[in-house]
């Protein structure tokens, strides 16, 4: 059974891991624009997932006027199918405030399944952002 860490960022040299992940996942692999993959990075809350004590994944949420939204969910191809991208949801959704009511994410179409696994549903038309189709899905009450 391989280790599953996920942990809250609270230092620069994690932080710098997470942005690192994130870059080789959307700029690199998926071509999104630098400028987009890094906004809001001061007013979000990061966390770093590792393998066997390798970094491999990272995530971030962040308070927003619609209510809590769950962003940037990257994990290193190499580590892909392995639990990481579960263990960042569960961590993500356990660190949010009691009385986050309203939380959401924009999920690309191959990450559906995942979050419908944590009790999101897809609300609304499919749409397109940084070039990667997308569902915006929220999360029903357990």
């Amino acid at each position: 059974m391989k280790n599953i860490e996920v942990r809250k960022i609270n230092n620069d040299q994690d932080l710098q891991q997470a942005f690192a992940i994130r870059h080789i996942v959307f700029v690199e692999e998926q071509h999104c624009p630098p400028h987009l993959e890094r906004e809001n990075e001061e007013v979000s809350t990061h966390f770093l997932a590792s393998l066997d004590h390798v970094p491999a994944g990272a995530c971030r949420w962040r308070k927003t006027e619609a209510g809590f939204k769950l962003e940037r969910f990257a994990v290193l191809q190499e580590f892909r199918g392995q639990g990481v991208g579960q263990a960042l949801v569960a961590a993500v959704l356990a660190d949010l405030p009691v009385n986050a009511s309203y939380v959401y994410l924009n999920a690309q179409l191959d990450a559906v399944g995942l979050y419908a696994k944590f009790g999101f549903v897809a609300e609304g038309p499919q749409f397109e952002e940084a070039g990667i189709q997308h569902f915006k899905m929220v999360k029903k009450p357990a």
